[in-house]
């Protein structure tokens, strides 16, 4: 009788549900949608305020990707029938079960039961990986504001050291007048060991180096002095520690986002779960592993950026200089490294999200989670991950990737940013303006000859070149004029022996 009752009460439609209860509940869900509208519109609001960029674009990328598996739970709802009306034979659906001895406790579809045969996924398998998929964004979206939100928190001790470059007893203690032996240098010290020169045995010191100070002040003072000595002029006071929080800031906006191949890994993370794969006792372990990796492929450059200044010269002249390049990074590629740790958050805070899916659906010791062990290793891992991606790789990881070849568009700031822009705006109207004026005006020239004189133009002429792209942010407008081509000629020779234009080398840098 009990049973019956609750079936009844189980198929109860809309056509039997009061017309205020149905409005009741739309209404309560509008003004929950609303609110979190409107408080993800001050958020935009304030990072607009505060001209955060970037910030504002990961959040418009936390928008796109809600939207995109909100997209995918409507068309699970709406194909939920044609779904389970897909019928497969009974042999073929016993296979890679996530249980050694599932109960089966699901109505087939009458097509599939007529047939002697099973669902391909079940009504209620549909409705159940509609909620895998709002936990998983949840998870997703907590999962990088934590880890940015830890780094952030770690490299606030930056600011002090970068007001401490400023002041005169460093300015002092780094005089480029004054010579030192390189052994003498603190950075030496640290880095030039008796394991540095040996492959094997420098991957182990580098591996322990990440769990304690694994940004040391010497090395923050000395990878800043590389990178402006690289692409500034002598002296310069630009900061370095608000470029490299922009660049990471820029950087967040890629990890939000859930690239094509991250989907095609996690559908194999699925795929594993079936029982006889044992996978609590390997696949937690994967993120883990990985960003060890990652936090000793970052030690290892700094290592290997001291013995290759200290191959070069003996001799330091104030502070020791490190020479960015790309070729210190795994396939001459910086940016790799921004992938994995990408790969890296969206694995662990996949498998968090399975786990407390299948705690919520099933219970904390369903088939999913028999043994006590698997619970262990499952929460501990993602917790470790979460917070050794946070407070230690994220930040190595910000300092080091500036030590490649080019440098960031994230050099200039917003503002300055912003007037570039106009001023390639401004410079390619009036560029467009000369060229129509002189195109329909009649010419003026004339050619030399006995009794006249000789050419002339009213105007200098006018060229633009842009190398790049159409959007790119680049662009160059040359000014032939006759009486400035042997001035503007040795300032262009001028900056060639510098290899900079004013202290900067822009470069576009994806």
């Amino acid at each position: 009788m009990a049973g019956e009752e609750s079936t009844t009460s189980s198929e109860t439609t809309l056509e039997t549900t009061p017309t205020w209860a149905v409005a009741t509940v739309v209404f309560v869900l509008i003004l929950i949608s609303i609110f979190i509208e409107h408080l993800l519109h001050l958020l935009a609001k304030y990072f607009n305020k505060k001209r955060r960029k970037s910030l504002i674009q990961a959040l418009d990328k936390i928008k796109s990707e809600l939207m995109l598996l909100g997209f995918i739970s409507l068309l699970l709802t709406v194909s939920e029938k044609q779904i389970a009306n897909i019928c497969i034979p009974k042999s073929v659906g016993e296979t890679f079960l996530p249980c050694s001895d599932p109960s089966n406790d699901n109505e087939e579809e009458a097509k599939c039961e007529a047939q002697g045969k099973v669902s391909f996924l079940s009504r209620q398998g549909v409705r159940e990986l509609q909620y895998l998929m709002f936990v998983l964004a949840f998870f997703h979206c907590l999962s990088c504001v934590l880890t940015f939100s830890l780094g952030m928190a770690k490299m606030r001790r930056w600011e002090s050291w970068e007001a401490e470059t400023r002041t005169l007893e460093y300015q002092f203690s780094n005089d480029p007048r004054r010579f030192k032996l390189i052994h003498q240098t603190s950075f030496a010290r640290r880095h030039l060991r008796f394991w540095s020169e040996h492959r094997f045995l420098r991957w182990p010191a580098c591996f322990l180096r990440q769990f304690y100070a694994s940004v040391s002040k010497v090395d923050y003072f000395t990878l800043r002095h590389g990178f402006i000595t690289a692409h500034f002029a002598e002296g310069s006071n630009f900061d370095f520690q608000k470029y490299i929080k922009r660049a990471l800031e820029k950087d967040f906006r890629v990890v939000v986002g859930i690239s094509l191949w991250i989907w095609i890994f996690s559908m194999f993370f699925i795929f594993f779960n079936a029982h006889g794969f044992y996978n609590y006792l390997w696949l937690p372990f994967i993120p883990l592993m990985m960003l060890l990796l990652v936090g000793t492929q970052l030690q290892g450059i700094i290592t290997k950026m001291c013995l290759d200044s200290h191959d070069k010269s003996q001799v330091v002249r104030g502070t020791f200089l490190v020479r960015p390049s790309d070729h210190f990074f795994w396939f001459g590629w910086p940016k790799l490294l921004l992938h994995l740790i990408h790969f890296i958050l969206f694995q662990n805070s996949f498998q968090l999200a399975f786990f407390t899916w299948t705690w919520y659906k099933f219970g904390l010791r369903s088939c999913f989670h028999r043994k006590t062990e698997d619970i262990v290793i499952r929460v501990a891992m993602g917790v470790l991950v979460q917070i050794l991606c946070g407070y230690v790789t994220l930040p190595l990881y910000a300092l080091v990737t500036q030590m490649g070849t080019s440098m960031k568009k994230t050099v200039f700031p917003e503002i300055v940013v912003e007037g570039l822009n106009r001023w390639r705006a401004n410079a390619r109207k009036n560029v467009a303006l000369k060229d129509n004026y002189t195109s329909t005006r009649p010419s003026l020239d004339t050619s030399p000859s006995l009794g006249t004189s000789p050419s002339f133009s009213l105007d200098a002429s006018y060229s633009v070149k842009n190398d790049g792209p159409p959007d790119s942010e680049y662009l160059a407008v040359e000014i032939k004029d006759e009486e400035k081509e042997i001035s503007r000629s040795r300032e262009t020779e001028e900056y060639q022996k510098r290899g900079s234009f004013g202290g900067f080398e822009v470069r576009k840098h994806d």
